[in-house]
């Protein structure tokens, strides 16, 4: 059996390069993103950013921001960009990781990230209380959005991704995640 961690020793790692996440107090590491998978975050992230400041609704975090899921064993999930509502934030300067989860998690899946990685990330989100999971898919060019394990649809690129309840009144067609 690995040997487990808090997600405070998480916390004073030493920069290595890589990224990592805690789940179930198990540290896993990630080689650090593609290219691709830095511009369609940034494209998306960028969007959600200037949407959420112009209506001044919460904020929105940049990959490798942490959420702290769970606690004895410890989990500590990052994903590719994360929105919390205003109400929800914690005091400025606070430091280590967000206590609970974002409104809206969104994983960009790189080319080594398997379906069974995938699925247990948004399960964690949801299972935590993650309100709104978006699974962007470079490769076929497609959005997944999860509002739960069962109620889960699948946009193309002529659908519009929509912010719902969790984002009110953000839109943005799936092609412009992807056009060039």
């Amino acid at each position: 059996m690995p040997e487990t961690m808090t997600a405070d020793e998480l916390l004073v790692l030493p920069d290595d390069g890589f990224r990592y996440e805690l789940v179930k107090g198990v540290l896993r590491k990630m080689p650090p993103a593609g290219f691709d998978h830095g511009i369609r975050t940034m494209d998306l992230g960028a969007r959600l950013h200037r949407y959420v400041k112009r209506n001044n609704i919460g904020r929105v975090a940049a990959a490798e921001t942490g959420f702290q899921l769970a606690w004895n064993p410890d989990t500590v999930r990052a994903p590719d960009i994360a929105f919390v509502r205003r109400d929800r934030l914690p005091p400025t300067g606070q430091r280590g990781y967000f206590q609970g989860t974002p409104d809206l998690a969104v994983e960009v899946v790189s080319p080594g990230d398997s379906s069974r990685e995938v699925e247990e990330k948004v399960a964690d989100w949801l299972n935590a209380g993650t309100s709104l999971v978006w699974v962007v898919r470079p490769r076929n060019r497609t959005v997944t959005v999860y509002r739960s394990l069962t109620d889960v649809a699948i946009l193309a690129r002529a659908d519009t991704l929509d912010g719902e309840s969790v984002i009110p009144g953000f839109r943005c067609r799936v092609a412009e995640i992807f056009d060039e």
